[in-house]
């Protein structure tokens, strides 16, 4: 379980950062990079393994019937980036103990950037291309987050919406695309794809899937036209845009391109969409660059530029290209990171990032100034640093290229001025900011930082020196072993020597300095002098103002559907989504007929009529009394569902009956609450009573042709054997497999639990959101005002269920024997729920009609005693209940992948106990707890928060004239005091 402890310790260290205090910020930062360090030795361990040319994997049993396994899967190049994430990550957290602010809640920093290194960490070692997309889209979640941090910033709020809106819409884009490609190989393993390139791209689904996973990919690694969003990310703090900028985020996508070279390059598809989206971002974002005044953005825009430099190569179709974009991952990784570090000292001690204000920083800080220069030179290819060697290898790419004659002409021009201008924006974060006179005016004194924040930049520069003095020794076992999975074949000849004789690649990197060097000159004294108000060329076309528009078209675009379908009142909502569902079905039946099965029929009998006509007459009658007495037809509704109760018992499904059932009781509480909300019908007199009638007739008959419809499915699905009906298999597979012989129990709890953990996670969410609403809600103040009913009669104490003080004035003897034997019913319904809870594996029951009755007691007393009586003599925890179900689940389901099962098996264990004799437990139990807890706690919080309002609904009226807002709360509270006294 190596692998596995691997994957999760940055989780778990993210969840115990979230615990620390507020502004522990030593603290936090200490431990999340020793996680981060714990973790990198843990993959530096692995290396003789890798190194050897094995694939080491672990794996958790899933869903293994649909090939959907949870593998974590290590590789050469799997490995190289796993070191890159957990090494930088390390560095950045020692880094970020020194610029973050003593104010920010600095664990809760890094309790995201420990989240975010799990994510990078499940895209690198998934052995599984749908678990890829999710921890794809984890990454999309957690920079967000950490984008967002300093949420109280406009621009860092619309810089996180943008890139989750950008990188979240691509990973969706991803998704088909990885289904797709899983559909054609037969498998989500990534092993078994590696093996099918020459399968995938003969299939006819291509090109379809091709485009789906590059648009997922191009907007990961903001490549055009997605490469807007990457420079908006700089408002988040400095260190996470060093760790997202090197080996995090944007290196997701290239990652993928490079994982699945083997599968999907070599066609002319993958040529001209990966080959053009690069250059066009390498000489994009290169030119962008140069006219940035802010630090972080021309190191932003430099990023996209060397993306597109990798994407470009990855595009050529050349196993050697292929290894110098693995070379230059490695090498941008190690500048990147050095570089934003180097900024953010910059700004921390200088208190500004425009180029035009800083100068000469190299008095006040001349260790950073030599850092930098350093980093730089290695961005712009100087000789001697590992930047020259990846740049030399791609300008051969480019020389050496074999295509038409008008790419092998423009490719090595296009390389040789994006190189031009990566040599003019490094002289300008080096040149306009350390050398030249003194900086007057600046927001702080420069200074040199403490030594530990630059302990970091100066391992990363160690590192750009080694690699360009002695490749072979320090960086060639690496990248040949990370290559080699990329390559997915013979790999290429290839030489990390540093001279090389005068060729074409030499001549183009003299070239590519001395023009940078000229360009910089022709640019310098303009740009400082504030000479553009826009970028040349390119000014007008903000990516901002772009992505504005599109999401104002959107929402315009949504307006007008919502005038056109959307009104306020029910009915004709209701009528359009039934026409809609009825046309779907009837489109769908056109084809393929419907026909009734074979099955023998159970003979109809006259109970079983008289029960439909009961529950027809009530329906009608419910409809009828709704325009009348509200209270009326929800009790002919109850009548109705009793009706749907008793026709469960009639076909052998008396769990469907039991919940129904107690579904009705809760239901009818809550709508009984909801009516109170609800104004008077108005009378409508004389106002074109035809319409009216024409209206419900329509209404009416189409509610009849509907009904007949589904009713004709039912039977035609009802009717048909085996192998048209699945019911067989559970019948046969209940016992033997689940453990238990009531097979819908069965079902619920182990064949379909992840549907009913999903089910059960979605009823938490509601009872939470509902809570949330209501706790705060108060009626507006002139419904308080409303004149008070003073006396009310027996009829009126029907409807009105919570009024206590008129509960005393007029009736405390109606009220009294009701109470007592509601206080009785509770220890029986929580008998009853035992009972039904126990039995549930092999006889009608379960753990959610149990909550359901449960709730049902409790909601007893709430009607009798008052909420206040109740919340102060039982203290219900309600949202404790719902987060134990929810972790009981979730702890059944791990335990079962600790065993060595799917997620979520079942298994029963058969104990021999002194009094009781034999049982048998089945691990399902456990499961079915969970489900009663979630189902009791999220029942009774709704239902108690609409019953609070309507306590604050029916207090007397409170003088609000002159008062506040505090003082208005305070006569509330009194006043439920009150009202709790006369209950007791």
């Amino acid at each position: 379980m190596t692998l596995l402890f691997l994957l999760a310790l940055p989780f778990i260290g993210s969840a115990v950062a979230a615990l620390l205090p507020t502004h522990a910020r030593t603290a936090a930062a200490t431990w999340a990079a020793l996680v981060a360090l714990a973790a990198m030795v843990q993959v530096a361990l692995l290396y003789p393994d890798v190194a050897a040319g094995q694939v080491l994997r672990e794996e958790l049993r899933w869903l293994p019937s649909i090939g959907v396994n949870f593998v974590v899967r290590v590789d050469g190049f799997a490995w190289m980036f796993a070191m890159l994430v957990t090494g930088i990550g390390m560095l950045v957290a020692v880094y970020a103990r020194y610029y973050m602010s003593r104010e920010d809640p600095v664990p809760r920093f890094f309790s995201f950037f420990l989240a975010f290194m799990g994510a990078m960490l499940g895209v690198v070692l998934s052995g599984n291309i749908v678990q890829l997309v999710f921890f794809w889209e984890l990454t999309s979640l957690f920079s967000f987050l950490l984008i967002g941090y300093w949420h109280h910033r406009k621009d860092a709020r619309r810089g996180a919406r943008m890139a989750l809106t950008v990188t979240g819409t691509g990973g969706l884009a991803l998704l088909a695309g990885v289904l797709l490609l899983g559909h054609v190989v037969g498998s989500y393993d990534l092993d078994a794809v590696l093996a099918a390139g020459q399968r995938v791209q003969e299939h006819a689904l291509y090109t379809p899937l091709l485009v789906l996973i590059l648009l997922g990919a191009l907007s990961k690694s903001a490549q055009f036209p997605f490469h807007f969003w990457l420079p908006r990310a700089m408002a988040a703090p400095t260190p996470v845009s060093a760790y997202l900028h090197s080996a995090t985020m944007v290196k997701a996508g290239v990652f993928l391109l490079a994982r699945l070279w083997p599968v999907l390059a070599g066609s002319e598809e993958w040529f001209w969409l990966v080959a053009t989206a690069g250059l066009a971002t390498l000489l994009l974002g290169a030119y962008l660059a140069m006219f940035q005044n802010d630090l972080k953005g021309l190191l932003a825009y430099s990023t996209v530029s060397h993306l597109g430099l990798i994407t470009l190569l990855l595009g050529l179709n050349s196993a050697l290209a292929a290894v110098a974009a693995v070379f230059h991952i490695i090498n941008h990784a190690t500048f990147k990171a050095s570089l934003f570090m180097a900024a953010g000292i910059v700004d921390h001690e200088s208190g500004t990032r425009d180029i035009r204000r800083l100068s000469g920083l190299r008095h006040a800080m001349p260790i950073t100034a030599t850092l930098a220069l350093v980093a730089s030179a290695a961005m712009a290819g100087v000789p001697l640093l590992n930047g020259f060697l990846s740049k030399e290898m791609f300008f051969a790419e480019t020389v050496y290229i074999s295509s038409l004659p008008w790419v092998e002409l423009t490719l090595p021009l296009a390389a040789m001025v994006a190189s031009m201008f990566a040599t003019a924006y490094s002289l300008r974060f080096v040149v306009d900011v350390f050398f030249g006179p003194r900086a007057t005016r600046l927001p702080r004194e420069p200074h040199e930082p403490v030594r530990w924040m630059r302990v970091p930049i100066e391992l990363l520069v160690l590192l750009c020196l080694a690699v360009g003095v002695a490749p072979a020794a320090i960086i060639g076992p690496v990248l040949h072993m990370a290559a080699q999975p990329v390559v997915g074949g013979p790999m290429p000849a290839y030489s990390l020597s540093l001279w090389h004789g005068v060729n074409a690649p030499l001549i183009m990197s003299l070239i590519a300095m001395s023009g940078g060097t000229a360009i910089w000159f022709l640019l310098r004294k303009p740009l400082r002098d504030k000479r553009w108000k826009r970028i040349p060329l390119f000014g007008r076309f903000d990516g901002q103002r772009i992505f504005d528009g599109v999401l104002a078209l959107l929402a315009q675009g949504a307006r007008r559907v919502q005038r056109t379908l959307y009104t306020r009142r029910l009915q004709p909502q209701m009528l359009l989504l039934v026409l809609v569902g009825m046309a779907a079905i009837t489109a769908s039946l056109w084809s393929s007929g419907l026909s009734w099965g074979n099955r023998p029929r159970v003979p109809l009998g006259w109970d079983f009529v008289l029960i439909w006509v009961v529950g027809i007459a009530c329906a009608i009658g419910a409809a009828t009394q709704a325009k009348f007495h509200r209270l009326a037809a929800l009790l002919m509704l109850g009548g109705a569902g009793l009706a749907t109760s008793l026709t469960f018992v009639w076909f052998s499904a008396p769990d469907l009956a039991l919940t129904q059932l107690a579904v009705e009781v809760v239901t009818t509480i809550l709508f009984l609450l909801g009516l109170r909300w609800m104004p008077k019908r108005q009378p409508l007199g004389d106002r074109n009573p035809l319409r009216a009638r024409l209206r419900r007739g329509r209404d009416l008959g189409l509610s009849v042709l509907v009904g007949l419809g589904l009713a004709g499915l039912a039977y035609a699905l009802m009717t048909r054997p085996a192998p048209y009906s699945i019911s067989p298999f559970f019948l046969e597979r209940a016992l033997p497999e689940g453990g238990g012989t009531n097979v819908v129990n069965v079902m619920l709890v182990d064949f379909r639990a992840f549907d009913t953990m999903g089910e059960i996670v979605v009823l938490g969410i509601v009872a939470l959101t509902v809570y949330a609403l209501l706790r705060r809600f108060r009626p507006p103040l002139e419904s308080l005002q409303a004149p008070a009913q003073q006396r009310a009669t027996p009829a009126d104490l029907q409807t009105d269920l919570i009024n206590p003080r008129m509960a005393h004035d007029t009736a405390v003897g109606y009220l009294l024997v009701p109470a007592v034997l509601a206080r009785l019913l509770l220890p029986v319904t929580a008998m009853l729920a035992i009972h039904l809870f126990m039995r549930g594996h092999n006889e009608p029951g379960g753990g959610f009609v149990a909550g359901l009755v449960v709730a049902i007691g409790f909601i007893t007393q709430y009607m009798v005693a008052g909420t206040q009586w109740v919340e102060a003599h039982i203290n219900l925890h309600l949202r404790r209940w719902i987060a134990f179900g929810l972790l009981l689940v979730l702890a059944t389901g791990l335990g079962s992948l600790l065993f060595g099962y799917p997620y979520l098996t079942t298994h029963t264990a058969h104990l021999e106990l002194p009094v009781l004799g034999a049982m048998h437990v089945p691990s399902a139990l456990f499961f079915d707890l969970g489900v009663f807890s979630v189902v009791l706690g999220a029942t009774l919080l709704i239902l108690t928060a609409l019953a609070h309002l309507s306590i604050r609904r029916q207090r007397k009226p409170v003088k609000t004239q002159g008062a506040t807002s505090e003082s208005v709360d305070d006569a509330i509270r009194a006043q439920e005091m009150e009202a709790a006294r006369w209950k007791s």
